[in-house]
């Protein structure tokens, strides 16, 4: 079995951790979910538990390195918190939880800062695949992920856990263990994969 499991952020297709998992040589299990790679259907939950129970359907994570980004971390943490079996670590890289920062203009002026910090090279891919999962289906699903409270998940977690930030990413998630890369904004999968891909490999 590969030994990672893969959720892409908000609007991003699995091809958004390609780069990294290039640079690690490994497999993985990549879910994309409603509002994370795939359109939103009409009446689709959009909850992250809801989310989590679809990640839960799609892999097995017992025993393997779950991982989220961006607003996907509060999916993987419910996967976490209701496995059967918990996985052996789960990795949020850029998670947007912190509550403080959920109202849209809060969020907006943090998106705009980090943005500053990003390549456009990559501007491509993410219009691609912001495209195929919908400008309309996306809002829909940060509306209901905004104002999930992550703690209760990250205390039911029977793993170790890590946060991966950028280094110009706006201070967000969960406290905890952490470790900040020396580049990077909130795109660190697909703009600095050799600087991710070691400390995620490490955890395997």
């Amino acid at each position: 079995m590969d030994p990672f499991v893969l959720v892409p952020g908000l609007g991003l297709s699995g091809a958004s951790w390609g780069p990294t998992l290039r640079v690690l040589g490994a497999g993985a299990d990549v879910v994309t979910l409603p509002g994370f790679g795939r359109p939103v259907r009409r009446g689709a939950a959009l909850d992250p538990p809801a989310q989590a129970a679809r990640v839960l359907e799609a892999a097995d994570i017992a025993g393997r390195v779950v991982l989220g980004h961006s607003a996907s971390c509060q999916v993987v943490a419910e996967a976490a918190a209701r496995a059967s079996c918990p996985p052996s670590a789960l990795v949020l890289v850029g998670p947007t939880t912190d509550p403080s920062g959920c109202t849209w203009p809060r969020l907006l002026e943090r998106w705009l800062r980090t943005a500053a910090h990003e390549w456009p090279a990559q501007a491509p891919l993410l219009v691609r695949d912001y495209l195929r999962t919908g400008p309309v289906g996306m809002a829909r699903t940060l509306d209901v992920v905004r104002r999930h409270r992550i703690e209760p998940a990250l205390e039911a977690i029977r793993c170790p856990g890590l946060v991966v930030r950028g280094r110009h990413l706006a201070r967000t998630g969960p406290g905890g263990r952490a470790f900040t890369l020396p580049a990077g904004g909130h795109m660190v999968p697909l703009t600095h994969p050799e600087l991710l891909a070691p400390v995620v490999g490490r955890l395997r």
